[in-house]
């Protein structure tokens, strides 16, 4: 039986920004859930908090909720060399003082067979992007105000 290439996905990044470093670790059972189940992988997680004078500095991956437990011990030493210092300094321009920010960089494991395969079929992609949420939103909220 013939084995597949290892085809890399299509990597995305997020910057999430924490008004007030107040990190509740909420959604971190759901990333973990991605990587578990192989949809993403991550490549890069940095987190970053925003002094008062605008200074940028390193928040350790560990206990970021304050409840006693290592909440991002799993992903420690996650570093792919792809966020640079030069990425961080990016982020800080658009972070309120006082704020942290989770920066994850992450391949979507998922897309890399199927890209694949369609290249193989003679697909070639032409377009993509990303619609954001708020636009998303918005959207539907006028629709359902026209409805």
């Amino acid at each position: 039986m013939c084995e597949e290439p290892n085809e890399p996905g299509p990597i995305d990044y997020l910057v999430v920004e924490f008004p007030g470093s107040r990190m509740t670790g909420e959604g971190l059972p759901l990333l973990v859930d991605l990587v578990d189940r192989g949809i993403i992988r991550i490549l890069d997680l940095v987190f970053v908090k925003k002094e008062a004078d605008g200074s940028i500095v390193g928040v350790e991956l560990a206990d970021l909720t304050g409840d006693g437990r290592l909440d991002l011990a799993v992903f420690e030493g996650v570093s792919s060399g792809l966020l640079g210092q030069d990425d961080i300094d990016e982020v800080s321009t658009v972070l309120e003082p006082g704020s942290a920010a989770g920066i994850l960089v992450y391949e979507n494991v998922w897309a890399g067979p199927f890209a694949a395969a369609l290249r193989r079929g003679g697909a070639r992609l032409v377009a993509n992007g990303r619609i954001p949420v708020q636009a998303i939103l918005a959207s539907l909220d006028a629709a359902e105000a026209g409805a």
